[in-house]
């Protein structure tokens, strides 16, 4: 009996793994991959040692699968080690895991180095170098270039916590990968040469890092020489000044007029990252003259990439609180070159532009901003591409700050004022949707003063998509100014539609209703909305009676109770017994929603 029971514990337990053979047997992928994701509960059932000694080998032999399937097993074996035991059986992780990290798919194997990088970490440095070191060497020397791009990665984990003898193998090992013979592989090396410099001591990293770093940056592949360009920015931060000047600048001026536009596109990408890693006296003689380069550099990309960062670029340039040189570097050194790019030949240039100009005006003050800035921006706001005028509109606040809203509003609001009268509708339309924002930063009063006629105009406009617009913008205001503005401002002009003779405007009225109810709450929208809407419901025009169904509908929940009893649901009995069919339709589907 005894004997029988310990069989059927047996049996129990092995139980789970026999349903995981299975399915990772099953033809079914998607049963094979739930499989998978429920392997930390099988390795918790069979406990740490049979998690060791069955599970792990189990899905060592069995990594021949569908590469959605690897990738799910490559991420929970990276959260495995306190299933097999903690730390000091981590090692068992490292079989599957080197298998995952040579597959050919990318996406599997970078998940299993990065679990590998985890499981690394978690080992004793005694284990690194008995388990993973030897792992990482035979990914070095693997016969596919998948083996070794993976390799790139381990080195950062592993370096820092082994013996003397080992750091100068691996750094040979490195260096074996940055001159390895296929250009993906040198790729990988130069993507993690930076991390690896980050953990190397000083003096190999200038004799055995710094002439691989120069090397990768003369590659004959622009794919791995603009890698080499991000590396450049954490060697410059572990290096001192002079080191830089003398170990980094050289391979970097090289890099900011490469022939391939793609690595100047990673210089000026990376620019101000570099510009912080090797310091203003460097800025000055070196990147200025890079930065003026890359501004007007012959292919487009590179000067949006450039164009993004003038903001930025001209910011650091105070890092050492010295405004005064700051200022005139920025006037002499690059606003010409800026200048420029605000008439370029291509508009994701002047678009790029457009989105960071602004952030000058804080960094040159009242004078400068006055004097040279704003004629920029009203080219800018005059330019032919919508992009280039909204991303000048969209960040008019910092400039209303640096000089104040008197002097912008002399300056550019006529420019505005003419775009919101463009004859182009979607021109209209994207100032319309930037209204909001420009209320916000231009304050009420100066709204109410200048603006407020515009956006009642387009309310009238002849396209829909406008007068549609321009109903959500009145709902937008509000949401900024308040109900009380909305009742004093705009309620009383919009009402006055309701008895304009051309039916459209009439619709809108009720359009404007629509969403103004939501945001002027209950006391304002039964007082003032709700009487214009039931005038409404004896419209001559089918379409305005039907539209008045479908608005006590939609204002129904912001009115106050009582009045939907006495005033709302009788109006819409009458208009349920319309002649017209429409007007019908609309009206009993209005009386059922109010009902449930």
């Amino acid at each position: 009996m005894a004997a029988s029971a310990a069989a059927d514990k047996a049996d129990d337990s092995l139980y789970p793994i026999a349903v995981l053979i299975d399915e990772l047997k099953n033809e079914d992928i998607q049963l094979r991959l739930n499989s998978i994701k429920k392997l930390s509960t099988i390795a918790l059932a069979l406990g740490e040692e049979r998690t060791r000694t069955e599970l792990i080998p189990f899905l060592t032999e069995t990594i021949y699968d569908e590469d959605e399937v690897l990738l799910a097993l490559a991420e929970q074996l990276g959260t495995f080690t306190s299933l097999v035991g903690g730390p000091e059986y981590a090692m068992y992780l490292i079989p599957p895991l080197e298998s995952l990290a040579t597959v050919e798919e990318t996406v599997v194997r970078d998940k299993a180095v990065e679990s590998l990088r985890i499981v690394a970490a978690q080992h004793s440095a005694a284990d690194l170098e008995a388990n993973v070191i030897p792992t990482l060497q035979t990914l070095v020397s693997g016969d596919w270039f998948t083996s070794r791009t993976s390799a790139c990665a381990l080195f950062s984990v592993c370096y820092p916590r082994v013996s003397l003898a080992v750091k100068a193998e691996l750094r040979n090992n490195f260096r074996q990968l940055c001159q390895d013979d296929t250009p993906m592989v040198r790729r990988a090396a130069a993507s993690k040469l930076g991390e690896f410099a980050e953990v190397v001591e000083v003096e190999f990293l200038k004799s055995d890092l710094i002439p691989l770093f120069v090397q990768l940056a003369q590659d004959d592949q622009d794919s791995v020489r603009l890698l080499a360009v991000e590396a450049c920015v954490s060697i410059a931060q572990l290096l001192r000044q002079e080191d830089v000047e003398h170990l980094v600048m050289p391979t970097l001026r090289q890099c900011a007029s490469d022939s391939s536009w793609r690595v100047r596109y990673m210089v000026a990408e990376k620019l101000t990252d570099l510009q912080k890693a090797v310091g203003p006296e460097i800025t000055k003689t070196d990147l200025v003259p890079a930065f003026q380069y890359l501004l007007k550099d012959t292919e487009a990309e590179v000067r949006a990439a450039a164009a993004t960062k003038v903001k930025e670029f001209c910011k650091n340039l105070g890092g050492t609180g010295d405004t005064t040189n700051q200022v005139s570097i920025i006037m002499t050194s690059i606003l010409p070159y800026v200048k420029e790019l605000v008439s370029d030949m291509n508009q994701h240039v002047k678009s790029a532009l457009a989105s960071d100009i602004m952030g000058l005006s804080p960094i040159l003050g009242p004078h400068n901003t006055i004097e040279h800035l704003l004629p920029l921006f009203l080219i800018q706001l005059k330019d032919e591409c919508p992009e280039v005028r909204l991303n000048i509109i969209s960040n008019l606040d910092c400039v209303n700050e640096v000089i104040g809203i008197n002097q912008l509003s002399q300056s550019l609001l006529p420019a505005i004022v003419e775009l919101a009268e463009d004859t182009k509708w979607r021109v209209r339309l994207a100032i319309i949707e930037y209204m909001p924002a420009l209320a916000g930063q231009l304050g009420q009063e100066f709204f109410d003063q200048k603006l407020r006629g515009l956006c009642m105009g387009w309310l009238n406009d002849h396209v829909y998509a406008i007068r549609e617009a321009a109903t959500l913008n009145m709902k937008k205001l509000v949401e900024k100014f308040g109900s009380a503005w909305a009742e004093q401002a705009i309620i009383p002009m919009i009402l006055v539609m309701a008895r304009n003779k051309n039916y459209l405007h009439r619709m809108t009225c009720l359009f404007c209703i629509n969403v103004l109810a939501e945001v002027c709450g209950a006391d304002i929208s039964t007082k003032m909305l709700l009487p214009t809407v039931l005038l409404l419901a004896a419209d001559p025009v089918a379409n305005v009676r039907f539209n008045v169904a479908k608005t006590l509908q939609k204002i129904t929940p912001f009115l106050e109770p009582s009045v939907v009893d006495s005033q709302v649901k009788p109006a819409l009995d009458k208009l349920n017994g319309d002649a017209d069919v429409d007007v019908k339709h609309f009206a009993s589907e209005a009386i059922a929603g109010i009902a449930a």
